[in-house]
């Protein structure tokens, strides 16, 4: 029984990393489309960002939303010791240079609400992720 059991856990980790590099792919095309993909789908106008819910003071909800699940995803799939303090970077990094990115695009703009929500994110997930090592590792 404990083989399958670790049989399970393998593909269920070799499972979260192809929806962690799907995500980033994915999070990287709608980042660097000059415009909005959602908005030419849902509203006919690429122009038009949907919002999930209102931004917060200073910071975009839609970019702390994505940045968590993706973040998460990361962590998750990558949680060995090894591999995490690269993963954190990596992390941090996509939410830099993807914003910083919006400066060259045609249609996109650089906003620190934006950063500061990717960066909220990025910390919202360790946050999260340590929680449940702390957890499991106690329980």
């Amino acid at each position: 029984m404990k083989n399958y059991t670790k049989f399970v856990k393998k593909n269920i980790m070799i499972g979260i990393k192809y929806l962690f590099h799907t995500s980033n792919i994915l999070l990287i095309i709608f980042y660097l489309y000059p415009g909005s993909i959602f908005g030419c789908f849902l509203y006919n106008n690429c122009g038009i960002q949907p919002q999930l819910t209102r931004d917060f003071i200073f910071v975009s909800s839609n970019h702390i939303y994505v940045f968590v699940i993706v973040s998460l995803l990361g962590l998750i799939a990558y949680s060995d010791n090894k591999s995490l303090v690269k993963i954190v970077v990596y992390l941090f990094f996509i939410s830099f240079f993807l914003e910083l990115a919006h400066l060259y695009i045609p249609e996109r703009g650089f906003e620190i609400k934006d950063l500061t929500g990717n960066i909220i994110g990025v910390v919202i997930s360790l946050i999260i992720f340590r929680i449940i090592k702390i957890r499991k590792k106690n329980g």
